[in-house]
């Protein structure tokens, strides 16, 4: 084969390290940009935050920059003489929509990149620039005043929440036992799981503390634990320290015939349903559940009312579920009345950080040019201004995308979920000029406080269903109808889905009998043999 040379054209896009920056915090959430700028903060000795307060007319509108004070400029000059006092805190204002790594990059940095660092394509300059000052002035800061002294948050009061096995603890604290009892009560209480229930059997318990061949030692403790067994289903919550579902369901059952309360026949009744198999209960088989227990079906549904009013999770209250409070990132606010009613879309300031380069160790850099380390910290300083751009474009998008998506849903926020419109993420791409990724990425785990609550952006997009006019019906609101034919259902004849599909094109709308299945699960809502009412 002889060799040869050839010419070829090609074309292949490169992310420089600001793009990939800039996309991937566009796709973080609330909670994992304020990380990211945590990160950042102990990581850039450039970077600072800032609690001054920057007058602004809006978030990411072209601002005047404005010269610092004269006791600033005094204090400047004096730890750096000569030092220019001409330093700006105003930023100024970026390209709205996608950016792009090659337009806006200020240039290449002094000298060669190391391959082990990026290159943030700095200019070689240690002058402040706009885009070094103060950004996010316009969030005010979050203070305790002194009146807010006594208030809790939610991470002190998830803190203070008493678990099951400390309030049982605590029970067992009142009863005269044995060193011996109160060291298997105590052991049985640490043995329950968080629905209160005790799923390991008393032999397997004293297995696992005597060990298989000392069979003398397992029946002693298989004896101490069936008497704290006893014990232990005595204490609150009722149900506590049940080996199943059916054995919950009794002791509570017991509980109210000892106590006086509800109808004893009724009570008595539902204490023989306990002990037939639950899947006939699940299934509300009354006829079989009649002729098992021997009562009537009237009184069998009556009590099976009663069991349905128990709980069958008794440690169900002492759960510390995980508190996610959500912080929207657009808040939407009602202008007006009537025809004249308009909707604002403004950026939430609570989430907004507020960074800015840092002044003396930029004038320190500037005063100590062709030293000992300077290329590294002109690259810090370059990676510091990036980051306070790109987090003020990331905010920007997410404001453009969030004002065209309520220009899209207007009837939405007027008149609910119903008058939600079909719409894809194509739609705000186009009309924003931007690329669908970028739409995906804003709307991922991005809030929107509206006078109809808070969603995420994502809620507002929908799959649009056909109608007899020709026209598209939203996935959304379709199943905002059928919520609303369900609520107002008869209890005892719940609609099928055959029926909702069938009211469904009443209204005009074309919507098969396995997509309102598809629907009715999404909400969470149960088919008709378990809707039906007692």
């Amino acid at each position: 084969m002889k060799p040869g040379l050839s010419l070829r054209v090609s074309q292949h896009l490169a992310l420089t390290p600001q793009l990939q920056q800039s996309i991937r915090l566009l796709q973080l959430s609330t909670l994992e940009l304020s990380q990211e700028v945590e990160q950042m903060l102990d990581e850039n000795p450039f970077l600072e935050r800032t609690a001054d307060e920057a007058a602004r007319e809006e978030f990411g509108l072209p601002q005047a920059d404005a010269p610092v004070s004269e006791d600033d400029r005094h204090t400047e000059d004096a730890i750096y003489s000569g030092a220019s006092g001409d330093a700006t805190t105003a930023v100024a204002a970026s390209s709205e929509g996608e950016p792009s790594g090659a337009a806006e990059a200020p240039g290449s940095s002094d000298g060669p990149d190391t391959p082990d660092t990026p290159d943030w394509e700095g200019d070689g300059t240690v002058e402040m620039t706009p885009d070094d000052g103060e950004w996010g002035g316009d969030a005010p800061a979050r203070t305790r005043t002194a009146g807010e002294g006594d208030e809790t948050d939610a991470t002190e009061l998830a803190r203070s929440h008493e678990s099951l096995t400390a309030y049982l603890h605590r029970q067992a604290l009142g009863l005269r036992l044995s060193e011996v009892d109160t060291a298997a009560l105590r052991f049985l209480i640490e043995s329950l799981n968080d629905d209160g229930y005790l799923h390991e059997s008393l032999q397997s318990l004293a297995v696992s503390l005597a060990g298989e061949e000392d069979t003398e030692q397992v029946e002693e403790l298989v004896h101490r634990f069936t008497m704290a067994l006893g014990l232990l289903q005595s204490l609150d919550p009722v149900g506590v320290g049940a080996r199943g579902l059916a054995e919950c369901l009794t002791l509570q059952l017991k509980a109210l015939r000892e106590d006086g309360e509800g109808d004893p026949e009724v009570v008595q009744t539902a204490l023989r349903i306990c002990q037939q198999p639950l899947e006939m209960l699940a299934r509300r088989d009354v006829r079989r559940l009649a002729q098992a227990c021997g009562g009537g079906e009237e009184r069998t549904r009556a009590a099976m009312a009663l069991i349905a009013r128990l709980e069958p999770r008794p440690g169900r209250a002492f759960v510390e579920v995980e508190r996610n409070i959500i912080v929207p990132d657009v808040i939407v606010k009602k202008i007006g009345r009537g025809t004249q009613q308009n909707f604002s879309v403004q950026l939430n300031p609570d989430v907004m950080p507020r960074l800015r380069v840092h002044d003396i160790y930029a004038g320190a850099l500037r005063g100590n040019r062709g030293g000992e380390g300077h290329q590294g910290l002109q690259q810090r300083l370059q990676e510091a201004r990036w980051f306070i751009k790109n987090i003020q474009q990331r905010f920007d998008t997410i404001l453009r995308v969030s004002r065209a998506i309520v220009d899209r849903q207007k009837n939405f926020f007027v008149h609910g979920e119903l008058a939600m419109r079909p719409l894809v993420l194509r739609d705000i791409a186009d009309e924003l000029g931007l690329h669908e990724s970028t739409i995906s990425r804003v709307t991922t785990a991005k809030y929107m406080a509206t006078p109809q609550g808070t969603y995420e952006l994502k809620y507002f997009f929908g799959s649009g269903l056909g109608t007899e006019t020709g026209g598209n019906a939203s996935s959304t609101a379709v199943r905002a109808l059928i919520k609303q034919f369900v609520s107002a259902e008869s209890a005892a004849k719940p609609l099928s889905d055959s029926q909702i599909a069938e009211m469904l094109k009443e209204q005009g709308i074309e919507c098969a009998r396995r997509t309102v299945a598809k629907y009715r699960e999404a909400l969470k809502i149960a088919p008709a043999n378990l809707r039906k009412a007692l």
